[in-house]
C-alpha cells in the first residue's frame, strides 16, 4: 500500500510526468516531440524519462521512447483516477441531494453529467435544463411526484404535432395539483387525446423525478423542504437501464389516467 501511495504521489506531484507518461501510452515519441508536447525544459524531461525507465515503465528503441505494459497501466490508471476525483469535484455539491434510497447505480456512471444549478441570472435553469431536453426527444417517458406546466406545455405540442411519443406515471398529489387548475386540466386533457402520449397515476408516493428523454436521463434534485437545489442529466447505459426499470416499477403498478378522471 505505501509503495503504491508513493507512486501514486511521484505522478501527482509533477503534470509534466502525468502528460509525458499518458503521451507515451499513445504511441512512441521522441524526446523532441515530448518537449513540444508537454512544455516541459529539456533537463526536466531528461529527469522525468530516467525516472520512468527506473521504473520500467518506458523504454527506449533509439531515439524514441515507448510505453511498457506496465507504463500503459499505470497511466490509464492515474487517469481513471483523476476523471474519478474531477466527477466527485464536481457532484460533491449535489449529491447530498440525489434520491439514494432509489438509486441502485454506481455513482461513477454519473462522471459526464451534466449539472445545473440556479444562479441569480437564471434561477429556473434546472427546468429550462428539463425543457430543452424534451423539446429535442422522440421518445420520453417520466416517472415523477410532479408535472410542471413547462413540461406539460413542450409535451402537448410535441406529441399534438406527431413529434414525439410520451409516457408518464405520476403521483396523484401531481395530478390532483394540475386538475386544481382549468387552465393546465384542460392542457392535460388534451394530451391524454393525444395517440402517441399515455398517463397513469400511481396510489404509491413517487419519491423521484426522473425524466428518460431518448437516452438522456434528468432528474430533478431537491432539497428536505422540497426546494429545487439543481438538475443532473446524463446519457449513459447503466443510469438508463436503471431509470428505465424505475419506471417499469411504478408503471406497472399504476392506473390509467382517464379524461373522465379530470
Amino acid at each position: 500500500m505505501e509503495s503504491a501511495l508513493a507512486e501514486i504521489e511521484f505522478l501527482a506531484l509533477s503534470a509534466n510526468r502525468v502528460e509525458a507518461l499518458g503521451y507515451l501510452a499513445e504511441e512512441p515519441r521522441t524526446r523532441r516531440e515530448l518537449v513540444e508536447l508537454t512544455g516541459a525544459s529539456q533537463p526536466t524531461l531528461g529527469r522525468i524519462l530516467r525516472d520512468f525507465e527506473e521504473r520500467a515503465w518506458i523504454e527506449r528503441d533509439g531515439s524514441t521512447y515507448r510505453a511498457t505494459v506496465t507504463g500503459t497501466l499505470v497511466s490509464r490508471g492515474f487517469g481513471e483516477l483523476v476523471e474519478i476525483l474531477d466527477a466527485d469535484a464536481e457532484l460533491r455539491p449535489v449529491v447530498r441531494w440525489l434520491p439514494a434510497e432509489s438509486i441502485t447505480f454506481d455513482l461513477e456512471h454519473l462522471t459526464t453529467a451534466t449539472i445545473t444549478t440556479p444562479s441569480r441570472i437564471r434561477p429556473n435553469a434546472p427546468v429550462q435544463r428539463a425543457l430543452e431536453l424534451l423539446g429535442d426527444a422522440s421518445t420520453v417517458r417520466i416517472v415523477s411526484y410532479a408535472f410542471n406546466e413547462g413540461s406539460l406545455d413542450v409535451i402537448s405540442e410535441r406529441t399534438k404535432a406527431g413529434d414525439q411519443r410520451f409516457e408518464g406515471v405520476f403521483s396523484s398529489d401531481a395530478i390532483d395539483a394540475i386538475a386544481d387548475d382549468s387552465q393546465l386540466r384542460r392542457q392535460l386533457r388534451e394530451l391524454l387525446t393525444a395517440e402517441s402520449a399515455t398517463v397513469r397515476i400511481a396510489d404509491e408516493p413517487i419519491p423521484v423525478a426522473a425524466t428518460i428523454a431518448d437516452s438522456v436521463v434528468h432528474l430533478f434534485l431537491r432539497d428536505d423542504t422540497g426546494i429545487l437545489q439543481a438538475s443532473i442529466d446524463v446519457d449513459e447505459p447503466e443510469v438508463r437501464s436503471w431509470a428505465d426499470g424505475l419506471f417499469e416499477r411504478y408503471w406497472d403498478a399504476a392506473e390509467p389516467l382517464t379524461i373522465e378522471q379530470l
